[in-house]
């Protein structure tokens, strides 16, 4: 069976060559007479994998050793319960952007724990798009501020990393855009992915946080497991962790490396600027999110009816192009377009449109 061109936002596309590689791997990795699956976590085999897989992500983000990379099972709406629970003490609040269905998630587990005051709100906003930087109300004595820094239903993505009020803690979900474009990953106290968007297969996420912060939080009352001081003082192997998703991930951020950073955040673009110039050239296609604030991963749009979006699906899925359905939540149609899709599949993608707005418009 031939791949398909695989738009899904996740469980997503990942590195053919990564999965091609694991394949060959599989049952022997790299001749220890095992799987990756099989090995213990705290064996001779596995830990190399483990500290290459932090050591490579560090570099690609750039965070020194004031920072720990950690592997948390749950993906990023564990993190969304987390945060709160660990930074979050009686008494204090913490500032929320709701930009979106995600960042909307994360506030409410958030107000759950503790009181929000709530910095800006576009979550309703049609089109779509991320707050302005006059529209950012800040508080003093935040016990620490949370973002969003791409919202993968609506296709709005922030192409500024904001600034919160003097000594509070910056925390960003990056889940669906880290490593997809130039950021300074430590303007963030704490930043964090679920791996199966642009880091790998599904079941974790990947949290950088600061040392410092970690070592001030008061965990009294938190469940163990509920704890990154946990994970960070058993270097993520408190518990068994996923052995193989970690593989993976360190698969995936040598790929990176191997591509290049500036190449691939070029190549993000000329993507996504394939897409959008068929939309904007169109009459019949409309973009969802505002021009200035439109993601480079998650390209959103609608057409003139909801029945020709089902037959789009349809006929596009048969020329082998999957998962192009938007977000069940707001419809429409969504091509993600992570690090690891093809620009062969977009150019697919735009023929294919082209073709059904002549047939169609």
């Amino acid at each position: 069976m031939s791949r398909v061109y695989n738009f899904s936002a996740g469980p997503a596309v990942l590195p053919l060559e990564v999965l091609q590689s694991a394949q060959e791997n599989l049952v022997n990795y790299m001749g220890c007479g095992m799987s990756v699956m099989e090995m213990s976590h705290r064996g001779k085999d596995y830990e190399p994998i483990h500290q290459e897989a932090i050591a490579t992500f560090k570099e690609l983000t750039g965070i020194g050793d004031d920072y720990e990379v950690l592997f948390i099972q749950g993906g990023g709406s564990m993190q969304f319960a987390m945060i709160p629970q660990n930074f979050l003490p009686k008494g204090a609040h913490a500032d929320y952007a709701n930009q979106g269905t995600w960042s909307g998630k994360a506030m409410k587990e958030a107000q759950m724990v503790g009181d929000v005051n709530v910095v800006a709100n576009c979550a309703k906003d049609i089109p779509t798009r991320m707050p302005r930087d006059d529209e950012w109300k800040w508080s003093e004595g935040a016990a620490y501020a949370h973002i969003c820094t791409n919202e993968t239903i609506s296709g709005a993505q922030l192409k500024k990393i904001p600034t919160p009020c003097a000594g509070v803690p910056l925390f960003g979900d990056m889940s669906s855009d880290i490593l997809s474009c130039a950021r300074d990953y430590t303007k963030f106290d704490l930043f964090y992915a679920g791996a199966q968007k642009n880091l790998g297969p599904s079941g974790m996420a990947v949290v950088a946080v600061k040392k410092e912060l970690v070592a001030k939080a008061d965990v009294t009352n938190v469940p163990t497991m509920m704890r990154y001081a946990t994970h960070l003082d058993n270097n993520s192997l408190y518990n068994t962790p996923p052995t193989w998703a970690i593989y993976i991930f360190g698969e995936v951020m040598k790929w990176v490396k191997k591509m290049g950073k500036e190449n691939l955040f070029r190549l993000n673009d000329e993507k996504a600027k394939k897409i959008y110039d068929v939309i904007d050239g169109s009459g019949f296609y409309r973009g969802t999110a505002l021009k200035e604030f439109r993601s480079n991963m998650n390209v959103t749009w609608r057409l003139p009816t909801e029945e020709l979006e089902a037959k789009f699906v349809k006929e596009a899925a048969a020329a082998g192009m999957k998962s192009l359905k938007g977000h069940r939540s707001v419809g429409g149609i969504r091509a993600t377009i992570y690090n690891a899709f093809p620009i062969a599949g977009v150019d697919c993608l735009v023929d294919f449109m082209k073709e059904f707005e002549k047939k169609n418009g």
